[in-house]
């Protein structure tokens, strides 16, 4: 399988505008990076912009070796 890693940054952000965004990602049951992701693949994919769908994250505990 093929791993990418996820880019970090700073982002200076409206507060009215982040908190709008906690809001959403609290209804939707996701983290606000989740939620910013998600926006921005829709802004993209609203101005044509076409991207291969996300990796998952894969989360939990990895699986044991058999000896």
């Amino acid at each position: 399988a093929v791993t990418r890693d996820r880019k970090a940054f700073p982002l200076r952000v409206d507060p009215d505008l982040w908190s709008a965004v906690e809001r959403l990602a609290a209804t939707d049951l996701r983290s606000v990076n989740a939620e910013v992701e998600i926006l921005l693949r829709e802004a993209l994919r609203g101005r044509g912009i076409k991207l291969d769908a996300p990796q998952p994250v894969r989360r939990g505990r990895p699986p044991k070796k058999e000896d």
